[in-house]
């Protein structure tokens, strides 16, 4: 799947204000690297229904073994460990003709500084080493899914030195000295360095995926299904938006038959919300995730593209109209190509005059509705456009409801079938007291 960084922006996949991402809300990693590569996953949506299924299977295993993860490495011991390897202090070496418990006497007293830092660092070097023994144990089997497999083939072959061994029976029996650690301090740091400096690595790695399995159980995500349909479609049952602090679900039917939804409705009424719901969770079981919905089955989609949040270019002297023009020009272009795309238009053309944004906009959905291998959801203000498209057999009429009571805007949330009829701009003005403001004008 593709998506462009306007696209990436318009769902807030990542944000400046970091809070309202989805990268914040499902960010369950606990090391540094374990984000970046968390980062780097979400940047990188899957090319295939395969490798989305694979992706799914590796979670789910992780889940069911969850209570066997070897939580004994920390963020602490990833960041202890590796300052350990890229410490420039020399190790410890020996006294020429001592016996060795007398050599690490000597060397513990006169090199103190060095041998906490180095006694310290150890204790975290073995905990890795412990932690990796257990994903070797218990995670890496023949029914390991084979995105997990790959990083635990590794992580068993660079475990597989002698010295490891050695270090980690020394641990389990309480043999480990000082002695033992300045000895073994000088195989880890002058032979193992890249082999310890790899296992980190793929600890990140798998912190990674163990967030995402953890943000699947603690938001109750259910796992897509996938069809192999040639044509797009999306069929979803109580489907919200995942950043929402309480969202309001809904059920969501697009496929041949009706591959065009044009919503309508008040501002504040829900419009721009179900658009990046929708579009976060294609995003989502793109990348192999669970999605926050009961239920749902799509096809594969080659990418997202959107138009939500267009903003003028003051450095290059654009207007916001002509930023429109180009972002849906840009858009046309991209979808073009015979691929299933996922296209969300928020308010189109608003950048001009009403006739003339009516005429543009009826010339776009018109061209748009010749697609066939892609699917829309629409929303607009114009309802003077939804009267000349009545007629359009492949257009899923939808609204959100909002009613006026006692000269109060009430929000229901529920979408409906057909067109909204409230026009409550006028209202708004009055409530918000700024028709009584102008009045006080002299």
């Amino acid at each position: 799947m593709q998506l462009d960084k306007t696209s990436y922006y318009d769902l807030s996949i990542f944000n400046r204000d970091e809070e309202f991402s989805l990268f914040h809300r499902l960010d369950f990693t606990t090391t540094a690297g374990g984000r970046d590569h968390l980062r780097q996953l979400f940047s990188s949506p899957l090319q295939d229904i395969q490798a989305i299924e694979q992706r799914q299977k590796a979670l789910q295993y992780i889940l069911e073994l969850e209570d066997s993860w070897p939580s004994i490495i920390s963020n602490g011991t990833i960041v202890v460990v590796e300052n350990y390897m890229e410490a420039q202090i020399e190790p410890i070496s020996s006294t020429e003709g001592l016996p060795l418990r007398l050599q690490a006497i000597i060397n513990k007293t006169l090199y103190a500084p060095d041998f906490g830092f180095i006694k310290f660092s150890f204790t975290q070097l073995v905990n890795l080493l412990r932690g990796f023994r257990t994903f070797v144990d218990v995670f890496n089997s023949d029914n390991t899914p084979k995105v997990l497999k790959i990083l635990l083939d590794r992580a068993q072959h660079l475990l597989h030195k002698p010295e490891f061994n050695e270090i980690l029976e020394l641990d389990a029996t309480g043999k480990m000295n000082f002695v033992e650690i300045l000895r073994y301090d000088n195989y880890i740091r002058r032979r193992h360095r890249k082999v310890v400096e790899e296992l980190v690595t793929l600890y990140q790695q798998l912190d990674a995926y163990y967030a995402m399995a953890k943000a699947m159980k603690h938001y109750k995500l259910q796992f897509p299904t996938f069809t192999n349909s040639a044509r797009p479609a999306v069929r979803a049952k109580q489907l919200y938006h995942i950043i929402l602090q309480e969202p309001v679900a809904y059920d969501v039917t697009l496929d041949e038959n009706n591959h065009f939804m044009f919503l309508t409705g008040a501002n504040m009424a829900g419009k721009t919300t179900f658009i990046r719901a929708v579009g976060i969770s294609v995003f989502m079981a793109h990348i192999g995730m669970g999605v926050p919905a009961q239920q749902m089955e799509l096809s594969f989609f080659h990418g997202i593209v959107s138009n939500i949040q267009v903003q003028d270019n003051i450095f290059k002297g654009e207007s916001y109209f002509y930023s429109e023009v180009q972002r849906i020009k840009n858009t046309i272009i991209q979808i073009n190509n015979g691929k299933n795309w996922l296209v969300l238009i928020d308010e189109m053309f608003k950048g001009t005059n009403v006739e003339d944004a009516k005429n543009c906009s009826l010339a776009v959905i018109r061209g748009l509705l010749r697609s066939s291998n892609c699917l829309f959801i629409l929303s607009t203000h114009l309802y003077e456009v939804v009267e000349e498209l009545r007629g359009e057999s492949k257009i899923l009429f939808k609204y959100f409801e909002s009613e006026v009571i006692e000269d109060d805007l009430h929000f229901t949330y529920l979408l409906k079938d057909g067109i909204a009829k409230e026009k409550i701009g006028y209202l708004i003005l009055r409530r918000e007291k700024v028709l009584d403001l102008l009045e006080q004008i002299h």
